[in-house]
């Protein structure tokens, strides 16, 4: 458990009271294992594979025979309330008590049926009455079963949870390790305080005793719900496996299918679940969200009502409500379904730090960051409270650079290195894409860049370690990875803004009411659009996925926003940005943008995506025929001329290589057997013979961008060779189709100031800007070729930003500093150029600039009167 500095404080007396009963456990444990009758088992096992009539019935049969044993009566009132029998399992529990009155799990129980039907006092009497209990007969209460209600109670009066973890649920898993109760404590725990690696440990361990126990597999889902797909949904088939009825599993899996979009498939869980528990408050919960998102205001407030019907002021109802319309990116929607859970319930945690989180996101800082100090100060252990926290003291520090239309935050060096470009981009951006969809935005727009990405992840998603994102866009709020935690993998910061801002456009234009696929594949094609080398491309491995039959190909249109929530590889998720550009870029083409931005008018307007693409374009099965024959074109039309076959997969394993050299040069003009033949030869140092497969490739694909790109390969051969000349036009023709190629722009711009070609120069520096502005190499160069051409105004920002970089000869750069102020009449230059001699006190030429700076302006001569004769 992840703990804060300043762990939570609690009630002096109770803390006190709980303190002394804490160190007695280890002692009245001993070895005493829970006991239970065969028939309780074979009962409990009919309960947890989802044979609720069974296990209702065979304990009916038990409490009636042996009304005093504690086991079967909180079983018959867990099956009752399990299948919404709430006054059913009420009656049953109170008849328990009065003949086991001094039962803890039986009070427990009676807590857990106060709250489903709305009687949260008697739950608070419940909880205390345990309490009392505790305190006056600590002893009669040794088994683990009980110790586990002691620390559930513990945790809700205030007591440590570090402390409970390790005092009471450790004490209770080493007395009983076949205890799942205890397992489910310590997991739900975690849950609780977004502590998913620890959640993840808690249900793993209990699985490990109980391989199939159907709530310990959804346990183990939710803790990697923010994590590995694979397996959240290989626990949720388990659990089902073992109860095809399990509540808990339904529910994720429905809110799964309505985080991909796929809503007719929740609507029929949603109503598996009804059909188990027709009041169960999260299925109406969510059934209000369905409706909620197709427009359907009546239908919305109708499922409310049904999840509240038992407990009118449940806050979890609405909280949960509003979680998922944040998900969905309605977040005014989720805010103020949150301020609703907190009308019923001004101290609900989890509707406080959702609706920290809605706010952060619409822009409401103020009241944001003052809600999550407040969650963080309640619960110093919950994890994304504390993450924000912390992430708030960093931000305090960042600087801030506004205009009418933006506010950008970045860390100090950032700012001043690269921040006015920022603006001037997104300035560029507005003015291009709110003309081009005719959109008002509200203002101002957020943007926020983290040069660290564990605080760029906090403020994205609440948690330091989600990787794979470059930026995400909230509607009015954008955050960004920057250059320096990109430098890895390169990256156009551009092109990433670029993308971002058109989300700020089309989300603004439709409310948030946009499925996924349509939002990233308009932000991929416009990046394509104000940039031919920007965004992504058909490549072979794209050309192969959409002309392959079957499972790993195209996905339907009307399924794509599935393929962004589950990909098979990192692949297969880059291949979900550029097919749903390619759907984009097949409407404007076959329809005309016109159409493209009615759709989005429809769906501000509540039509589905599916209903504004008939009612604008065609029918969705019109647009999947004609998507796929376009998109296949398409990748048919990637180097027509090539052969793609590929050699079977043996031939590449060791030893065949013989094989597979005499394969290549049997198919010449295949793409592989060129890419092949041409590093073998270089491999070899055969440059000239290497040259021969790679112009033959080049000649059928002379666009191709990436690492695998045969113009890199000649770039490389014609360096080896010393062609300069040579060098220098196939790096230009790849630097023109590849905007994340620092590289070729690094060499580019050694290889123009040797030939003094300053423009060549100036465009590189700007290239490589792009990718990576937080290095000096550019800025050099930059500064070079601005003052070569006479541009002093970019020349001095240059050197400026070059200082900032601490240059191995600073002296020279305040010296060309220094000129270029003193050629404009700028007084820094005298300053400029004694930094200079500070550093360089023999610098001949910055001494004689000082001289002519301090020497005083030489006055014109006075004319000389001329006398005029009369």
């Amino acid at each position: 458990m992840t703990a804060s500095p300043n762990p939570i404080s609690t009630d002096g007396l109770r803390k006190r009271a709980w303190r002394g009963v804490l160190p007695l456990l280890v002692l009245w444990l001993g070895a005493l294992p829970l006991s239970r009758a065969a028939e309780v088992a074979d009962a409990q096992a009919e309960f947890l594979s989802g044979n609720y009539a069974t296990a209702i019935k065979l304990a009916q049969a038990g409490v009636a025979a042996t009304p005093a044993n504690e086991d079967w009566q909180v079983l018959l009132g867990q099956a009752l309330l399990t299948v919404g029998r709430t006054p059913d399992a009420d009656a049953a529990v109170t008849l328990g008590l009065s003949r086991v009155p001094v039962s803890l799990r039986l009070r427990w129980l009676s807590r857990e049926i106060a709250l489903t039907d709305g009687r949260p006092e008697q739950a608070a009497k419940l909880v205390e009455s345990i309490r009392q209990l505790y305190a006056e007969r600590s002893s009669a209460y040794r088994n683990a079963a009980d110790l586990v209600v002691f620390g559930r109670v513990a945790l809700l009066l205030g007591a440590d949870p570090k402390d409970v973890l390790d005092r009471v649920f450790s004490v209770a898993q080493k007395a009983a390790p076949k205890l799942r109760d205890v397992y489910l404590a310590r997991g739900e725990l975690a849950l609780e305080k977004h502590d998913f690696a620890l959640a993840a440990a808690a249900f793993g361990e209990g699985l490990k005793q109980l391989p199939d126990d159907p709530d310990l597999n959804s346990g183990l889902a939710r803790a990697h719900n923010e994590g590995d797909r694979k397996v959240v949904m290989a626990s949720l088939e388990a659990a089902l496996k073992r109860n095809p009825h399990h509540v808990p599993t339904l529910l994720q899996f429905a809110e799964h299918r309505i985080d991909e979009e796929s809503y007719p498939e929740a609507a029929k869980l949603l109503d598996s679940v009804v059909d188990v528990n027709p009041v169960q408050p999260d299925a109406w919960a969510l059934r209000a969200v369905l409706a909620h998102l197709r427009n359907d205001s009546a239908g919305e407030h109708a499922a409310r009502t049904a999840a509240l019907r038992d407990s009118p002021l449940n806050p979890r109802v609405d909280s949960l409500i509003g979680q998922k319309l944040s998900a969905k990116y309605r977040f005014a929607e989720g805010a103020a379904h949150q301020r609703l859970a907190l009308g019923f319930d001004p101290d609900y945690l989890p509707a406080k730090a959702q609706l920290a989180s809605d706010l952060l996101r619409l822009g409401e800082e103020a009241e944001g960051w003052q809600l999550a100090q407040t969650v963080h100060a309640k619960d110093g252990y919950d994890v994304e409270a504390f993450n924000l926290a912390t992430l708030h003291d960093t931000m305090a520090k960042y600087r801030t650079l506004t205009n009418d239309d933006f506010v950008l935050r970045m860390t100090e060096h950032e700012a001043a290195v690269y921040g006015p470009q920022v603006l001037e981009l997104l300035a560029r951006a507005k003015k291009q894409l709110t003309e081009k969809y005719g959109a008002e935005l509200a203002r101002p727009t957020y943007v926020e860049i983290f040069a660290d990405p564990k605080d760029f992840a906090v403020r994205t998603f609440g948690l330091p370690d989600i990787p794979g994102f470059l930026g995400v866009c909230f509607g009015r709020v954008v955050t960004a990875n920057s250059p320096a935690s990109t430098a890895a993998h390169a990256t156009n910061w551009q092109s990433v803004l670029w993308h971002e801002f058109c989300h700020v456009v089309t989300l603004q234009l439709t409310a948030n009411k946009m499925p996924r696929w349509l939002s990233e594949g308009i932000s991929v094609y416009e990046e394509r659009q104000a940039n031919p080398s920007w965004g992504q491309h058909m490549t072979p491995t794209y050309r192969e996925m959409i002309l392959k039959d079957g499972k790993g190909g195209l996905t339907p249109v009307g399924s794509m926003s599935a393929a962004f929530l589950a990909p098979p590889t990192p692949e297969h998720l880059q291949f979900a940005y550029y097919q749903a550009s390619l759907v984009v870029e097949y409407l404007v083409a076959r329809h005309g943008a016109e159409k493209l931005r009615a759709v989005l008018r429809d769906l501000r307007g509540g039509d589905d995506i599916n209903r504004a693409l008939a009612q604008q374009i065609a029918p969705l099965p019109v647009i999947e025929k004609e998507f796929t024959a376009y998109a296949r074109e398409q990748a048919e039309n990637l180097a027509p001329g090539l052969d793609w076959a590929k050699p079977k997969l043996e031939l590449f394993q060791p030893g065949s290589e013989a094989e597979l050299v005499e394969w290549d040069g049997k198919n010449a003009d295949n793409y592989g057997s060129l890419l092949r033949q041409a590093r073998r030869l270089t491999e070899a140092k055969k440059w000239e013979e290497a040259k021969v497969p790679l112009q033959r490739l080049l000649s059928f694909y002379p666009e191709q961008r990436g690492g695998d790109s045969a113009l890199r390969l000649l770039a490389q051969i014609h360096r080896e060779l010393d062609e300069p000349a040579a060098e220098r036009r196939t790096l230009e023709r790849f630097a023109s189709l590849d905007a994340e190629a620092p590289d070729a722009n690094l060499r580019l711009m050694d290889l123009a100031a040797t030939a003094k070609d300053w423009p060549a120069v100036e465009r590189n520096a700007r290239r490589f800007l792009q990718v990576n502005p937080l290095v000096a190499p550019p800025w050099r160069y930059l500064a070079e070729a601005s003052a070569e051409l006479g541009d002093t105004a970019t020349a001095i920002t240059a050197n400026r930003t070059l200082l900032r970089f601490d240059p191995a000869n600073p002296a020279e750069v305040h010296f060309q500093l220094a000129q270029l102020l003193h050629r404009g009449g700028d007084a820094e230059a005298r300053r400029q150029v004694l930094l200079a001699l500070e550093d360089a006190p023999r610098h001949r030429a910055a001494l004689n600039l000082l001289r002519e700076i301090a020497a005083p302006p030489v006055a014109a001569p006075a004319p000389v009167p001329v006398k005029s004769t009369p």
